[in-house]
C-alpha cells in the first residue's frame, strides 16, 4: 500500500538525505526502527545499524534487532558494550542513562569512523522533549543527530507511518533496557538483570504486552498495563504468572494496583507478597 503524502516524511527523507552516511544506534524499538527503515530506503547501505549489547538488553530484544534489519535488508552490526565497567552506571543514581548513552555514542563514533560513515545518529522523537532525558546531554557532547526530532516526528504519527510501511513494529509496546528495572540507589547488577530478563520472559509466554518485572533484590514487583489487568482476576493466571516469576529466581512477588507507568523503576513501593 502506498504511503500516503506526510509533509514531515519528507521533511525527514530531506534531513537523512543531507546527512548522508551514517551509523544509527538501532535498539529494535518503534522509533529507531522506523529511522532505519527510512534512513535504508534513501542511503541504501550506508545507512548501517548498530545494536549496543551487554547485560542490559533483554535477550528478546536482540533477536528481534537482528529479524528486523534483515526484514529491512539494512547492514547490521551487534557490538559488545561496556558500561557496565563504568562504577557511575553501577550505583544507578537517576543519571545512569547519562553514562549508558555516552557509551553508546562512543560505539557509534568508532564503529561509524571504522565504516567511514560520516554521521551517528539515533532515535528520539519530539515526544521525548517532555521528559528526563540525560541521554540527549550525551547525544550534544557526542554531536549524535535525532533526524526524527529534527523533523518535528512524535510517537503518534512514527506509528501511523510505520504501519503504512509496513513495519511489525508500529504498534509494539515501549521498552526499556533491563537496568530500568531496578531502583535508583540499588547497584545494577547482572545477575540481577538476567533474573528480570527470565521473568519477563515468563510473563510474556502468559501472553501480556506492556509490563514490568521491578527488581530490589531478591523482590519482584509485576506492573502490568492497566488496560490488560482485569486478566489477573483469574486465579490461576494470577498464580502461573507469580510462579513463573518465582521459579526465575525470586523470592517473593507482588503486583502493583496501580499497574505499568513509565519511570516506574525510580521507586519500589510496598506491596501485598504472593508466593505462588
Amino acid at each position: 500500500m502506498p504511503v500516503p503524502p506526510s509533509p514531515t516524511l519528507s521533511k525527514l527523507r530531506e534531513i537523512l538525505a543531507d546527512i548522508g552516511p551514517m551509523a544509527i544506534g538501532f535498539s529494535a524499538g518503534v522509533d529507531s526502527t522506523f529511522l532505519l527503515k527510512v534512513a535504508f530506503d534513501v542511503l541504501g547501505d550506508k545507512a548501517v545499524a548498530i545494536t549496543t549489547v551487554s547485560a542490559s538488553l533483554p535477550a528478546c530484544e536482540k533477536e528481534e534487532a537482528i529479524a528486523l534489519a534483515k526484514l529491512i535488508g539494512a547492514p547490521h552490526r551487534l557490538v559488545s558494550s561496556s558500561e557496565f565497567d563504568d562504577p557511575r552506571y553501577l550505583e544507578n543514581s537517576s543519571r545512569r542513562c547519562y553514562f549508558c548513552k555516552s557509551e553508546l555514542f562512543r560505539i557509534l563514533r568508532r564503529e561509524a569512523d571504522e565504516l567511514r560513515l560520516s554521521a551517528i545518529v539515533y532515535g528520539a522523537q519530539k515526544d521525548d522533549l517532555g521528559e528526563f532525558r540525560p541521554g540527549m546531554e550525551a547525544a550534544r557532547e557526542f554531536a549524535a543527530r535525532a533526524p526524527l526530532l529534527e523533523a518535528g516526528l512524535g510517537k503518534e504519527e512514527i506509528r501511523l507511518l510505520s504501519r503504512e510501511l509496513g513495519l511489525p513494529t508500529w504498534d509494539k509496546p515501549a521498552m526499556a533496557c533491563l537496568a530500568s528495572r531496578i531502583p535508583h540507589g540499588t547497584p545494577v547488577v547482572e545477575t540481577d538483570l538476567a533474573r528480570v530478563d527470565r521473568a519477563e520472559h515468563s510473563v510474556r509466554n502468559e501472553g501480556f504486552r506492556l509490563f514490568r518485572v521491578r527488581a530490589r533484590g531478591g523482590e519482584a514487583r509485576v506492573e502490568i498495563a492497566r488496560e490488560e489487568m482485569d486478566r489477573l482476576t483469574d486465579a490461576a493466571l494470577r498464580s502461573r504468572v507469580a510462579q513463573g516469576i518465582l521459579d526465575s529466581g525470586f523470592s517473593s512477588v507482588s503486583f502493583d494496583p496501580q499497574g505499568y507507568r513509565p519511570g516506574g523503576g525510580a521507586t519500589f513501593p510496598d506491596a501485598p507478597e504472593e508466593r505462588g
